[in-house]
Order: structure tokens, then sequence, then C-alpha cells
């Protein structure tokens, strides 16, 4: 389980605090209307994702969702997103309300480059 192509294995996450940090501190930032998007450069070829969804967003009903609508886009776009990044995607207050096509819309700049 989790070795197919739209697998999301732990190799593809941000999993420790200090990762997190690490983007955070030395990747550049991008905004978008529901998101903030912070990507770090790295030399290692995998591209790793990692989402912090407060509770500003919703209830967990509502925090779970926007997680899986953005890991969807991540498993849909992993071929197109440049190797060898950190990407931790933060979700704003009105990201709970976002469809799969705005999560698309939103993101798409990470694939254009």
């Amino acid at each position: 389980m989790g070795t197919g192509r739209y697998a999301f294995p732990k190799q593809a996450r941000l999993l420790k605090s200090a990762d997190f940090h690490q983007v955070r501190q030395g990747g550049k930032r991008r905004h978008t209307p529901n998101f903030i998007v912070v990507v770090l450069h790295r030399s290692n070829s995998l591209t790793r994702l990692g989402l912090t969804v407060s509770r500003k967003v919703g209830g967990a009903v509502q925090r779970n969702r926007v997680k899986r609508l953005v890991r969807e886009y991540f498993r849909n776009h992993i071929e197109q997103l440049p190797a060898g990044v950190d990407i931790s995607i933060i979700a704003k207050k009105g990201a709970a309300e976002l469809s799969y096509a705005r999560v698309c819309d939103e993101l798409n700049f990470l694939v254009e480059k």
C-alpha cells in the first residue's frame, strides 16, 4: 500500500518540526488568497510537502478536507513539480470553502516554473 503512482509516502512528507522550521526560515514565500506557500530548494532529489492547517481555518472536518485537497493536488502534479524542493503550505482562514478546482488554480504557479 502507498507504492502506486498517486501514493503519498512518508519520504514525500515534511514530518519533523525542524524540517518545517528550516523551510520557513530559508524558503521563498508566495501568498495566494487562501494559502501561504514556502518553497526551499535543496540538493536532494526528493520533493516533499508539509501542511499546516490551524484551527482558524475551521473545525476538524474542514481542516481535514483542506489537507485532503492539497495532498490530492500534490499527488496529481508530483511529476510536474521541480525535483529537490521542500514545500510548506499554510492554509489561511477562507481555505475551508475551496473546491478542488480552486485549490488547483491557486497552487498551479508551483508547476509553471
